[in-house]
């Protein structure tokens, strides 16, 4: 039995944040009810990678979930949202803060329904303060945090992570908060609502970056491949390609420079410890940058094997999805999709012992797919009252 069995989750959410936050969820065991404007769906549908007119981007993020459609806007759909909010555990929502209000499907009205209810909200600002109800985007909010103001390098523009930091953060914190609250109604008896800000899980991620402007009063810089205030820890050219090199203390220095057949750099004061190798950097950089050049990924890789050394080569995407460690612990597992077919999506990274290891997801649904099933079984309606309820745009 998987820990979230029996947990179910009433989704809202849409795009990224929320979607990858219930996925996670599905992959813990619970029952994802995601809920749909008829017809159209969730934004991501539209969003490519296409394949034959159907996205992989929503199937990635997707799979495994119900799909219901409902028009909330409508007293109808209303209605019958509330008698669901009676059935499940947790409703997500990711709409602007003040829409679910609007649409008088807030938290203070819904806990009147349903008292156990955890209502977990997860937005670019939050519910509170003055920038609450503008408009957010993975983009925008590495920007305003300042995580774009120390990505890349010195003498380039300000550089976006490479992933989507900003919703996938704010997507694993919410997911944190569901957790919690779940453990605390174990004993309160109660449900709370869980307010998570993009920008707030940004702030949460820069750590080391607010520690030093705190310390300094100066905002950090960007630093490229390396690290800020550790040295030897970056990227460093080889003859054929890139890699990693992390030397996070002393000793590793010194079998590093024994492995580079440079044991007379550990004899020099300016490089005796990470303080003065840091302090000294730009001295001792090109010292390594001509080293590490003469050999290839392969020849350094052995050398540093057998030395026992942290480094990497730098992967390409299709490197890793085929690296051995990868494989063995099934973070590659396949889904489908009905014009896409089989295709490799990432697996579950929390590995627990009541989680089995499967090699197959289920796929992503189309809009409404689940509707005979869930408002049968949860509310006892009927095929008829479905139908009916479609052709009046309800569902």
């Amino acid at each position: 039995m998987k820990p979230l069995e029996n947990i179910k989750i009433l989704d809202l959410t849409r795009v990224l944040a929320g979607p990858f936050s219930t996925m996670l969820l599905q992959e813990l065991g619970a029952e994802i009810i995601k809920v749909e404007m008829p017809e159209t769906g969730d934004d991501a549908r539209f969003f490519g990678p296409f394949k034959n007119g159907e996205s992989a981007y929503f199937l990635s993020i997707n799979r495994g979930k119900k799909s219901i459609s409902l028009n909330l806007k409508s007293v109808k759909g209303k209605e019958i949202l509330f008698e669901l909010i009676k059935q499940v555990d947790i409703l997500m929502e990711n709409f602007r803060p003040g829409t679910m209000e609007k649409l008088g499907i807030g938290y203070e009205t819904l806990k009147k329904i349903n008292p156990k209810l955890i209502y977990a909200s997860t937005s670019g600002f939050g519910q509170t303060g003055p920038d609450s109800k503008k408009p957010a985007y993975d983009m925008l909010v590495q920007a305003m945090s300042g995580m774009m103001s120390i990505t890349g390098w010195q003498d380039k523009p300000p550089t976006r992570v490479g992933a989507s930091i900003g919703d996938l953060g704010a997507g694993l914190y919410t997911i944190i908060g569901v957790l919690a609250a779940l453990y605390q109604r174990t004993i309160t008896g109660v449900g709370q609502q869980i307010d998570v800000a993009m920008l707030d899980c940004q702030i949460s991620l820069l750590e080391n970056a607010v520690v030093r402007y705190g310390l300094s009063g100066e905002s950090p810089l960007p630093e490229g491949n390396r690290h800020p205030t550790i040295t030897p820890f970056q990227v460093f050219k080889t003859k054929d390609d890139y890699m990693a090199v992390s030397m996070g203390n002393d000793l590793m220095w010194q079998n590093f420079c024994k492995a580079i057949n440079r044991k007379d750099l550990t004899e020099n004061p300016h490089f005796e410890t990470n303080k003065k190798r840091t302090e000294f950097r730009h001295e001792l950089l090109p010292i390594i940058e001509a080293i590490i050049i003469h050999k290839t990924n392969a020849e350094w890789e052995t050398i540093f094997t057998d030395a026992k050394l942290p480094f990497s080569p730098v992967n390409k995407i299709e490197n890793i999805i085929n690296h051995p460690q990868v494989k063995a612990r099934n973070m590659i597992v396949e889904t489908s999709g009905k014009e896409i077919g089989t295709i490799g999506v990432s697996g579950n990274p929390i590995k627990m012992t009541n989680i089995p290891e499967e090699k197959h997801r289920k796929k992503a649904p189309e809009i409404g797919e689940h509707n005979y099933e869930i408002y049968a079984e949860l509310l006892g309606l009927k095929e008829s009252d479905l139908e009916k309820l479609k052709s009046e745009g309800i569902i």
